[in-house]
């Protein structure tokens, strides 16, 4: 294997890691605004080191700018959703969860 495939596989692994890190957040965190938080920055993240380890391994220069693009468009869609479900929320009277739990204490 190649010094590029290492890096390759690391930095999508680093990704996945991301994945499944969001993934939790969105499933531990207490309120809605949490959850968007832990998932859009892990996801992007994520994307951006999957892309990154996708690039190495692109064959043309063309591959590797439409694996930039869409992890361009992904920062982008993802910032807007994340924006429209938490306006969504606050103006449905959804409040955000102030300060922190105590084992046990979680409603």
């Amino acid at each position: 294997m190649m010094f590029e495939e290492w890096i390759s596989s690391a930095l999508v692994c680093a990704g996945a890691f991301f994945y499944l890190a969001g993934t939790l957040g969105m499933l531990r965190f207490p309120d809605i605004y949490t959850r968007l938080h832990a998932v859009t920055k892990a996801d992007n993240l994520g994307l951006g080191l999957l892309a990154a380890g996708l690039m190495l391994r692109a064959e043309s220069w063309p591959a590797m700018i439409k694996l930039a693009l869409i992890w361009m468009l992904a920062l982008v869609t993802s910032a807007t959703a994340c924006y429209l479900v938490a306006n969504n929320a606050l103006r449905a009277g959804l409040p955000p969860v102030l300060g922190r739990y105590r084992s046990g204490s979680r409603p």
